[in-house]
């Protein structure tokens, strides 16, 4: 018999199993949550969290990010790799096709005033253009595009020009 005189035996018996129950209910829940974006190819990925466009089978061309992570439409985007001081944000892509995207945002930019760690970011708005696909070596499947385009359309941060093109190099 589990009860002992008073029945204390049987309530602690309860109470562990219940605690039991719940962490295990917490942890498949846990599991759940995270098993969906680990099971994901990494070429599948998308720099938006929240219901970003997966990639088009029948044309696969994505932008890759710092960390050679494929993405799609993402909100933001890290220009500054080595040390995060410029980064678009607030993303909103116009069109997302075979052989450009267009997307409206802000630049983030720090002015490294009186150094980088020091500096404030400031905000420039700017239309952004990615163009010129090309096959992406690590994944044969898929195209990235290879340029990026910034067009300020108020002023551009020191000393860069109002229009102004980079070649992505990840």
């Amino acid at each position: 018999m589990n009860v002992s005189a008073g029945g204390r035996p049987a309530r602690a018996s309860r109470r562990t199993a219940r605690r039991t129950a719940t962490l295990l209910c917490a942890m498949a829940a846990l599991t759940a949550a995270l098993v969906p974006a680990a099971a994901l190819p990494a070429s599948a990925r998308t720099g938006a969290a929240s219901a970003a466009p997966t990639l088009d089978p029948q044309d696969p061309v994505v932008v890759v990010d710092c960390s050679s992570q494929a993405q799609v439409r993402p909100a933001e985007y890290l220009l500054a790799c080595g040390d995060g001081n410029n980064r678009l944000v607030g993303l909103r892509w116009n069109s997302w096709g075979p052989g450009s995207a267009t997307a409206t945002g802000t630049d983030m930019v720090n002015d490294c005033r009186p150094y980088c760690a020091a500096g404030r970011f400031r905000a420039y708005p700017v239309t952004v253009t990615l163009s010129r696909p090309q096959a992406w070596p690590d994944h044969p499947d898929l195209r990235q595009f290879t340029t990026i385009r910034l067009v300020y359309t108020d002023t551009a941060p020191e000393p860069v020009a109002k229009d102004v093109t980079y070649k992505l190099v990840y």
